[in-house]
This record gives structure tokens, sequence and C-alpha cells, in this order.
């Protein structure tokens, strides 16, 4: 159990059986009346947002979340597949856990997994990746002023957009939070 008072980012709570990220959350203290905590909880399976207010002081139960360090190795039918380092046990994550993380993982790239009572919940991915374009419409001499973008395939497969100078085969570096391009890797 924990009071709404030591809520913070990434907690995950049990409330009536489910269990919700806390995404964001805000102390209030109005001018009358008792202060309160706005959050912004994520739903961990579904994914569902929701917005919630407790009052301050409030009792929370946290669910306890095993967050382990795994490397990708590969995909099976609809579960990626990571390895504990240092068990070198390995786990089936559904796609549908994986969610958008899909389109930055590679073979042997680092991921967080978050497990609760054997079940992954989420992962975590580093916050940039660098990843090779495969293909991408060639740019026009000149076209560097406009600070246009256009659709690059990298090697997960996934489209990102980048800037127009961004050539095939160029490495580039991708938040993975967004998909945002952050630059190019010179190597």
């Amino acid at each position: 159990m924990a009071s709404t008072n030591d809520l913070k980012n990434g907690l995950v709570l049990n409330i009536d059986g489910q269990l919700w990220t806390v995404v964001e959350f805000q102390h209030v203290k109005p001018g009358k009346g008792g202060a309160f905590v706005r959050t912004t909880l994520k739903n961990v399976l579904s994914g569902k947002v929701v917005d919630r207010t407790f009052n301050a002081g409030t009792k929370v139960e946290t669910a306890t979340v095993d967050k382990r360090a795994m490397t990708f190795l590969y995909k099976e039918g609809e579960d990626f597949v990571f390895m504990d380092g240092d068990t070198y046990e390995q786990m089936h994550v559904p796609a549908a856990v994986v969610g958008d993380g899909a389109n930055y993982l590679l073979d042997n790239a680092e991921a967080v997994v978050a497990v609760h009572e054997g079940l992954p919940l989420y992962i975590e991915l580093p916050t940039s990746v660098e990843l090779l374009i495969t293909y991408t419409e060639p740019g026009l001499q000149g076209d560097r002023a406009t600070g246009g973008t256009k659709p690059a395939t990298v090697e997960t497969g996934a489209e990102v957009q980048v800037p127009l100078f961004v050539t095939t085969g160029e490495k580039i570096k991708i938040d993975t939070r967004d998909g945002r391009y952050l630059g190019r890797i010179n190597g």
C-alpha cells in the first residue's frame, strides 16, 4: 500500500483488480476544501488512458512490478522472444504488449521488460535507437532550406519522417517514444 502523496510517474497501481501505470500526477491545493491529487492513469493491459482524482493522503494499492533488462532474440509467430542476460531464461512477450516498440526492435536490442506475477506487462526501450534507412526517395538538390520531410523505411520495416537531405543507406537516430527523427549518425 502507498499513499497518494507517494505517487510518482511509472508507479503501477492495482485498482479494482486492474493494473494502471501513473502517467502524470499533480498535487492540487485549492483555496477552499481539501487537497487532492489529479492523475492520468494508463491501463497496463488495454492501454486505455483515464483521468482520476484522489483525495490527498488516500491509500492506494501498488502492484509489484519486476523490471528486468532483457535482450530481444527473435520473433516467433505473434510473440517476441526476449532473454534475461543474467539467468538466460527466455520469455515470450505477445505483440500486443510490445506495441509500437516493435518499430524500433532489432535483433539483440536491449529492452526492459516489466513483469507482474509472471505476466509481461510492457516493455521500455532506450529513448533513442540507431536504425539504417533501407529506402527513401532521393532528395532534390537545394531542398535543404525548406525544412520539409519525406517518408523513409528503416531496417525494422517501420516508416519514419526524415528531412529531405537524408538518403538510403544512412544510419539515423530515432526517438522511440514518438518516432521523431533526431539526426544522422556519421560512421
